[in-house]
């Protein structure tokens, strides 16, 4: 299969068998994330490679109760690390630097932040490629980022490390078919950004009104199904509350 079909037809696996991801392949996997662009060649991110199940349990629990994560074989979060960064500059008298310059070094800031989690997803989507080059499942778990204490003090995480993603993997029995995803031309705009109007939203989201199906009488379409089980709900709630706690590391005092 070539790369543009592999693509074209990935789906997220949330049922896996008991076959085990061969070291060979959790390998390859590892070093097609390790590859993947990166800005300035810096590899701001680490990657923890989670294969305990009573570790994979934990994490079923603590990202939104999803009980399908501990049947995984294999979890690879995706951790933002600008703390080895910081460490070595600071080894290395940038901050003497930087004064003797008129300048100032205070440590990682939020662009170091932002830049770590567009490094840390690119890197997380080639592994995903990878891994279905091999015929292995995968499923990202955004939730990972939510319960911020809890899992620093599962993984030891110290200052300036936080986690951007997670991929729990593993071989299968049977797929899904492909999503539906918005027509291109919603999605793709030719040199400026084309405000919608509100005909256009309708026509962009019709497919995804055909999922209403709520039976909660004060839910009146999909729009609101979509709010009460998505912005609305306790686990996006401690989204923004655990987003907030990291983002602090990074503001300057």
């Amino acid at each position: 299969m070539d790369t543009y079909q592999l693509i074209q037809d990935r789906v997220s696996i949330r049922k896996f068998n008991e076959k085990q991801i061969s070291d060979e392949d959790t390998n390859k996997i590892l070093q097609a994330a390790i590859h993947a662009p990166t800005a300035g060649n810096m590899v701001p991110y680490t990657i923890l490679k989670i294969k305990n199940k009573e570790t994979l349990e934990k994490l079923s629990e603590s990202c939104d109760h999803q009980s399908f994560i501990k049947s995984a074989d294999l979890a690879l979060i995706f951790l933002v690390d600008l703390n080895k960064w910081h460490r070595y500059l600071e080894n290395n008298n940038v901050k003497a630097y930087a004064q003797k310059t008129n300048r100032s070094y205070d440590g990682p800031t939020i662009a170091d932040a932002i830049l770590g989690i567009n490094d840390a997803l690119i890197a997380s989507e080639s592994a995903v490629i990878a891994a279905e080059s091999l015929n292995i499942g995968s499923c990202y778990i955004g939730d990972i980022m939510e319960n911020f204490e809890y899992h620093k003090e599962l993984f030891d995480l110290p200052d300036y490390v936080f986690p951007a993603a997670m991929l729990v993997l593993g071989h299968y029995d049977s797929r899904p078919k492909p999503r539906y995803r918005f027509d291109q031309e919603y999605i793709v705009f030719d040199e400026k950004y084309r405000q919608l109007s509100d005909d256009d939203l309708e026509d962009m989201y019709k497919e995804k009104t055909k999922l209403y199906n709520s039976q909660d009488p004060n839910i009146e379409n999909f729009a609101q199904q979509f709010y009460n089980r998505k912005m609305g709900a306790e686990f996006f709630v401690e989204m923004n509350r655990s987003l907030d706690v990291i983002l602090e590391m990074f503001k300057k005092k």
